[in-house]
């Protein structure tokens, strides 16, 4: 059974990686234009990430965990 989640699990450690670089594009946009505080954005991409680490972890555990 653990077989049939590891496409969407895929997907979703491909999408974690692309809210990870969003974050850091944002951070660095923000040192460039001076800024002293994380960016708004890069807070809300961070814990978006985070939740969808949490999924991928989740569909990875053996059946009846």
């Amino acid at each position: 059974m653990a077989g049939e989640f590891d496409d969407i699990r895929t997907r979703l450690e491909a999408i974690s990686e692309e809210l990870a670089d969003l974050a850091i594009v944002r951070l660095r946009e923000s040192i460039d234009a001076g800024g002293d505080e994380l960016p708004v954005d890069e807070r809300r991409l961070t814990r978006a990430r985070r939740a969808v680490d949490k999924a991928a972890h989740l569909l990875a555990e053996p059946d009846g965990a």
